[in-house]
């Protein structure tokens, strides 16, 4: 008997695709985003900390995570201005308010801006489907009214959409979400509302996993980072791939720990060949023309 299914997209083996290439002949899409949030003091859960259970408020925890919107976050954005790659910039609605200068920085980058909730102290799974339909519809006019045009993709707080997510986003006009580490291609998936578009986002090249949960160092996530890099480029040879890596202001934006960030986008960078450094929303819309919905 089947196990239970989301219904999304059936299983397809990477080997067994048609071909395609990305812009200039690349084989190798490469992304690197960076996670901008914001969460209420002394007000609910202030979300992952190392000092779990502890009471309200949580200064420790709440200043943690702050100090990426205050230092962290412009430190990282000087890292990736030096690189020459341009930021896919998740951003929680309430950053605008909060931080605004943080924002300037990385749209001075040309950054392309993701929807990444309202605050990541407000998780889809948690809502029902008309509330969590209320915070999209909140969220992408937000950033519609700050960046001139909505945003094309969504990646929800927490990574934890809930059943119904994938067909409020393509209700509302979003054209992908990266809430699915699922592949190193791009995926249609079926919703209500048409297909909508997962493009790869990664659960392991992703500082939060590495230093929070695997308690891995900054050396750690400079090697995860370059040896997944020449891994995909090699594997790319017989088929396109992503690789997206995923930063937080509050996290690789801490000095010890950029500095062996700026080593690996140093190695990503001298060995640009065949690779095109690009953003989250360039990958969806080029995808779109070469391997369009299924019908």
């Amino acid at each position: 008997m089947a196990l239970p299914s989301h219904g999304r997209f059936p299983y397809s083996p990477i080997t067994s695709r048609p071909p395609f290439s990305w812009p200039g002949g690349a084989s190798l899409a490469v992304y690197v985003a960076v996670n901008c949030e914001h969460f209420p003091y002394d007000d609910g859960a202030p979300g992952l900390g190392w000092t779990p259970g502890m009471d309200q408020p949580n200064t420790y925890n709440w200043g943690w995570r702050e100090y990426g919107n205050r230092a962290g976050g412009f430190a990282l954005a000087d890292t990736l201005r030096d690189s020459g790659i341009r930021p896919t910039l998740l951003v929680n609605a309430e950053i605008y308010e909060h931080a605004p200068d943080l924002v300037a920085a990385y749209r001075a980058l040309g950054a392309d801006v993701v929807a990444h909730g309202r605050t990541n102290a407000e998780q889809p799974n948690q809502q029902d489907e008309d509330a969590e339909r209320r915070t999209i519809e909140e969220v992408r006019r937000a950033i519609e009214s700050h960046e001139g045009s909505p945003p094309r993709g969504w990646m929800s707080p927490g990574a934890n959409p809930s059943r119904v997510t994938e067909d409020l986003l393509a209700e509302q006009g979003f054209e992908y979400t990266l809430d699915w580490p699922i592949d190193d291609q791009p995926v249609w998936m079926a919703t209500r509302g048409g297909p909508l578009l997962s493009v790869p986002y990664p659960h392991e090249v992703n500082d939060l996993p590495v230093f929070v949960h695997h308690h891995g160092s900054a050396e750690d996530f400079e090697h995860i980072v370059v040896d997944s890099f020449d891994e995909l480029k090699e594997q790319s040879r017989r088929a396109p791939r992503v690789l997206a890596i995923s930063t937080h202001t509050f996290l690789t934006g801490q000095p010890h720990r950029l500095r062996r960030f700026r080593r690996a986008l140093d190695h990503l960078t001298s060995h640009a060949d065949g690779v095109w450094f690009t953003t989250a929303g360039d990958i969806a819309e080029h995808y779109r023309t070469v391997t369009p919905p299924p019908a």
